[in-house]
């Protein structure tokens, strides 16, 4: 049994911070039911590649989850959520503040329903602030928190990064935490509570360690200029082939072993000295180095040794790595046809052998999922036909 079995949780977020969220608690067994708009579908569904009739990103982010597909505004539709609250006491959603109480699904509305209800809140800028009104984006909460001030190269200034660090580290990963943290806490005095997740705040505080020196000191980190972000030699390489190493050898003994393999033993007497002049002419001497060979040339002589060095592969590359193969990160998923689809496994130490379900259409499971909380098949066609329901 996965540690999870037996948590139910609503769903009402779109896109994917909430989502990503959900699919972390599904994939440790929570049994989730996403509530989806049947006029404005979540435009995860539309993203291209499609993995058969779906697209492979909604296949993956929604997997494991049920699907409700439900006009807010209809008449019955707080009558509806109500019933599930009888089973689906945690729910989470990514509106901005007041919509959900707009629709009578607030808080406080529904803890009257069900006392034990944990309700999740999930946005940019939380629900108070001068902000908690306001639109946003990863880009803009790594902006505005100070991580993308330090976030680059000093001649390119701040640079994107390759995930939605703010949506994910943030957002996501808080809000399964904070959800977690709440059911224990219910566990012991048999009532709910009311969780208020910030993407900005939580992109603030993942500077914890720049961020500890900063207020600290009164200096703000710098692009390229600190110890792990391009002020030393801890950085990536280009190789002769155009790829790429990674080189952390931070330790005196990895840095040691480093400048000896690359036969730069001449630097190791000073290499410790950290101006930042100094370490840039470490830094072009081993960049000298290692764009003389192949990516493939030093794999093979790294991999013989422990230095903290590593190629950097692509996504390809890297579903087939026998480190992630070794630790069944690849896992896959069967549509509602029966196609497998491939997928990154979770990373918590929680996996099933056996293929995870892909995310569903829209309104995949509506009918049963009423019929579960006590509508008789003649109520469900009623709200199937009013609007206020759809159903495949």
């Amino acid at each position: 049994m996965l540690p999870l079995s037996g948590l139910k949780i609503l769903d009402f977020s779109t896109l994917l911070p909430g989502p990503y969220a959900t699919q972390l608690l599904a994939d440790m067994g929570a049994d989730v039911l996403r509530i989806e708009a049947p006029s404005r579908p979540d435009l995860l569904q539309m993203m291209p590649p499609k993995a058969g009739k779906v697209s492979a990103a909604h296949a993956s982010i929604n997997r494991n989850k049920k699907s409700l597909a439900i006009d807010l505004k209809h008449a019955e539709a707080k009558s509806i959520i109500s019933r599930l609250l009888n089973d689906y006491d945690i729910l989470i959603e990514q509106f901005r503040p007041g919509v959900m109480a707009r629709l009578g699904l607030d808080y406080e509305q529904l803890k009257a329903i069900q006392p034990r209800l944990i309700y999740c809140s999930l946005t940019g800028y939380g629900q108070t602030g001068p902000l908690k009104d306001r639109a946003g984006h990863d880009i803009n909460y790594l902006a505005l928190s100070g991580l993308a001030s330090y976030s680059g190269r000093h001649d390119t200034g701040p640079v994107l990064a390759s995930t939605q660090v703010a949506d994910i580290a943030g957002g996501s990963h808080h809000a399964v935490m904070a959800i977690l943290a709440a059911v224990i806490a219910r566990t012991q005095s048999n009532q709910g509570q009311y969780l208020d997740i910030s993407m900005a705040d939580a992109a603030l505080a993942l500077n914890t360690l720049f961020g500890a020196n900063a207020l600290v000191s009164q200096t703000d980190p710098q692009c390229g200029q600190e110890m792990l972000n391009g002020g030393l030699f801890y950085d990536y390489y280009q190789t002769a082939d155009e790829r790429y190493l990674s080189i952390g050898s931070l330790e005196p003994n990895f840095a040691v072993g480093l400048l000896q393999t690359l036969e730069l033993s001449h630097l190791i007497p000073s290499m410790m000295n950290q101006n930042h002049e100094h370490q840039q002419t470490i830094k072009s001497a081993i960049a000298d180095k290692i764009a003389t060979k192949t990516q493939a040339h030093w794999i093979q002589l790294f991999n013989q040794l422990d230095l903290c060095v590593e190629p950097v592969l692509t996504l390809q590359e890297a579903a087939n790595y026998p480190q992630f193969i070794a630790r069944n990160m690849l896992t896959s998923a069967v549509d509602s046809q029966g196609t497998l689809i491939p997928q990154i496994n979770t990373a918590l130490p929680f996996k099933e052998k056996s293929p995870h379900q892909a995310g569903v259409p829209l309104g995949a499971n509506s009918r049963e999922v009423l019929q579960s909380s006590g509508y008789s098949p003649e109520q469900i066609e009623v709200l199937i036909q009013s609007g206020c329901v759809k159903s495949l």
